[in-house]
């Protein structure tokens, strides 16, 4: 299935959120703030299907890793969760470049069908050795 890069500061949504994907057969890669994410992407080139970020992180948060990845990332979808509706508010300014923003709390399937979502018609991204 695809690859996906899941930026989450809290350890258990991160852990939640990777579970439930995995059901779905993805390649989950975690990272625990956007600096982090950043550097993943910079090492792996190409290796990601789609971004899914929280947007109140530590460091660098979701919006801004939101901004540098379609910068520099073009091809890739970016799907932004929140907790705070005033954040879901600062994200729809990037409407062009956010392919949703899902709220928390949400559900196995809620996550799971928003992903799904996001990756769809877009070529999954070829493993790199």
């Amino acid at each position: 299935m695809a690859r996906i890069l899941l930026t989450e500061d809290d350890e258990s949504v991160r852990a939640f959120v990777k579970r439930a994907l995995e059901l779905d057969g993805h390649d989950i890669t975690e990272a625990e703030d956007g600096g982090i994410a950043l550097e993943i992407l910079g090492a792996r080139k190409g290796g990601f299907d789609l971004l899914l970020s929280d947007i109140m992180m530590p460091v660098m948060d979701g919006i801004a890793l939101a901004l540098n990845v379609a910068r520099d990332h073009p091809g890739l979808a970016i799907l932004l969760m929140t907790g705070f509706a005033d954040q879901r508010e600062r994200a729809f300014g990037l409407d062009s470049l956010v392919s949703d923003v899902i709220s928390k709390p949400f559900t196995l399937s809620e996550i799971r069908a928003a992903v799904d979502r996001a990756l769809a018609g877009r070529p999954v991204a070829e493993k790199i050795a």
